[in-house]
């Protein structure tokens, strides 16, 4: 069974995802593009493996508590570090989807503000990549309602998998 978080440890995370957000934007705006694109295939290899062993971390990550993710810098494979550090404390794939849609919100909301401030934003991707998301959360939606929990976990580390594979390839 997994764990549920009340509303005063949403709203904390809330807060540090609104934080997150926003330092994570101000670190992609004041670093080179060339290094963000060597350091992301390394996060998202990252996430994937601590995502797919995640459950053998449980215990020992109960007494230390949940790190903190910037990510404003790091959108591309946060997914992951969020699903990962929800799912570690026991909360199951399915509410850990719910709560990391809900914080993925908050922290790209308060890293477009950064971004749109910034006057490096190209607003026809962003504009792509709005409507990608936004068809993204709705299909993710659906199947974190109808996948069982162990298809569904399979199926992030999959992605993963397929996506540090692209990124290695692409950097």
């Amino acid at each position: 069974m997994g764990v549920a978080f009340d509303g005063q440890r949403r709203g904390r995370l809330v807060g540090v995802s609104s934080t997150g957000g926003i330092a994570g934007a101000l670190l992609l705006v004041f670093t080179p593009a060339s290094f963000f694109q060597r350091l992301v295939p390394w996060l998202v290899l990252f996430a994937t493996l601590v995502f797919a062993f995640g459950r053998h971390l449980r215990r020992r990550a109960a007494s230390r508590g949940n790190g903190h993710v910037y990510g404003g810098y790091f959108g591309g494979g946060i997914g992951f570090l969020m699903l990962t550090a929800l799912t570690i404390p026991g909360q199951g794939a399915r509410e850990a989807g719910a709560t990391k849609n809900l914080l993925a919100m908050v922290m790209n909301a308060s890293a477009v503000v950064i971004f749109a401030a910034s006057g490096k934003v190209g607003w026809t991707m962003a504009g792509a990549v709005c409507v990608g998301s936004i068809a993204g959360g709705f299909a993710g939606t659906w199947l974190l309602r109808r996948l069982p929990e162990d298809v569904l976990r399979g199926f992030v580390v999959v992605v993963g998998i397929v996506l540090t594979v692209w990124l290695f390839l692409r950097a």
